[in-house]
């Protein structure tokens, strides 16, 4: 997997990461906080100098990251950081627990295995920790004294955490109408917050604007022009969960659709995997699950189409309402390639799809995992989704930051004695 790099050598080290390289294109470009393709205006992604995949090579890398920490800085060796990235202050992420999930499994008529990959136990409680985490390293290697970005919510939380334990300022954007208690994480760190009248497309696009005014000299967005590096976080998703698996591809995997960056980052990570000979190549299938109040990339893949036409978001799955998602025609691709397909579910079948992940694993996800608990359903019922083969669904947040979205309470209220709860129905 060695790159051959024509440039200049990059001012700034991070790690294996040797250039960015345009999707489109593959024009090469020095390490820089750019993120759009300066002949063809495509997206830029970081390209890597990795060790090659020879059995040795692979057993002694396999060996390094298993003696690593339990986070993401166990896969230092293939991420764009410093190789000292473990020993700064970071809120060091990752390593979450991969649930067996044989309760929703029987629920669900999976027979070849289920597992929810339960990102909800991270520092902020999403995945977003993993990303902003790159992020944070590129911001202290370009020199940036503020942390900033556009967000559904959890980034913005994710941010606001990871400047304080770095020593950075941050200032975030979010849609004005977000759930309450993602506003109260994103506001507690102490940095400033900025509620923007519209929605998620409203406020990147005044992102867009500020990062090229002064006004945001110094100013680090993550997911704007440190875009390229905070993308590589997703990765780490594909690293543990193969590295879980016992070292396997899963067969299927079930990833929320966004911007759609997550969901192509897992599939950069697989692939990587297999170069370096971490796993054994076989054929895996990658379905991607949005919301139908905003699904784009659905509607485009169901009609066969190559471009995503951007749609106005009317959802309570508020983590996934991007109408029009950056990644959106890769994310087509891959499903394509890879024989998988991208589903979508109602507002509803998203809370009854939260509640049973409850009810049968204890695991309260967020409506971003009702979506993708939701679609797998979907997809199991409509004989697209193989329920023989390994199958691996993410919940990318915590329940407890979406509590408008589900209706619960107590079973019943009674006087303090035992007469009042027989009387109740409840014993026994």
């Amino acid at each position: 997997m060695a790159v051959q790099v024509t440039e200049s050598a990059p001012a700034v080290s991070l790690g294996p990461a040797v250039a960015l390289s345009c999707r489109e294109c593959g024009q090469r470009f020095p390490l820089g906080p750019i993120f759009a393709c300066q002949e063809c205006f495509g997206p830029l992604e970081v390209a890597y100098e990795l060790p090659g995949g020879g059995p040795g090579q692979a057993a002694e890398l396999k060996k390094r990251i298993e003696a690593g920490p339990a986070n993401i800085w166990r896969y230092a060796p293939l991420l764009p950081v410093p190789a000292d990235v473990a020993d700064k202050p970071n809120l060091n992420p990752g390593f979450t627990k991969l649930v067996k999930a044989d309760r929703l499994a029987a629920e669900l008529g999976v027979t070849g295995g289920l597992y929810v990959k339960d990102d909800s136990g991270n520092p902020t409680h999403s995945f977003k920790d993993r990303v902003v985490a790159i992020a944070v390293e590129a911001a202290r290697a370009f020199g940036f004294t503020t942390l900033s970005c556009s967000s559904t919510g959890n980034l913005a939380g994710a941010v606001g955490a990871a400047a304080r334990r770095a020593g950075l300022k941050s200032c975030v954007f979010i849609p004005h109408d977000l759930e309450p208690g993602k506003v109260v994480m994103a506001a507690v760190y102490g940095g400033d917050l900025v509620a923007i009248e519209g929605n998620y497309d409203d406020v990147n696009r005044f992102c867009s604007e500020l990062i090229g005014d002064p006004l945001g000299e110094g100013w680090g967005f993550v997911n704007v022009n440190l875009r390229p590096y905070y993308g590589e976080g997703s990765k780490t998703l594909a690293y543990e969960i193969c590295e879980q698996l016992g070292w396997q591809l899963p067969d299927q995997l079930v990833i929320p659709i966004a911007s759609g960056s997550q969901l192509t980052k897992i599939d950069k990570g697989l692939k990587e995997l297999i170069a370096l000979g971490l796993v054994e190549d076989k054929p895996y299938k990658i379905f991607g699950a949005q919301a139908e109040g905003c699904s784009p990339v659905s509607v485009a893949f169901k009609a066969g189409h190559e471009v995503v036409k951007p749609q106005k978001p009317n959802t309570i799955a508020k983590s996934l309402a991007i109408g029009n998602p950056a990644d959106g025609p890769y994310v087509l691709d891959i499903a394509r390639r890879t024989g998988g397909a991208v589903e979508d579910v109602t507002d509803p079948q998203i809370v009854d799809a939260i509640k049973l992940l409850a009810r049968t694993e204890g695991i309260f996800a967020e409506t971003a995992g009702g979506v993708t608990v939701g679609v797998t359903k979907k997809l199991i019922e409509n004989g697209i989704l193989d329920p023989s083969l390994t199958t691996v669904v993410l919940n990318t947040g915590d329940g407890l930051k979406t509590l408008d979205a589900v209706a619960a309470g107590p079973s019943a209220t009674i006087r303090p004695n035992l007469d009042a709860f027989r009387a109740a129905g409840l014993a026994g």
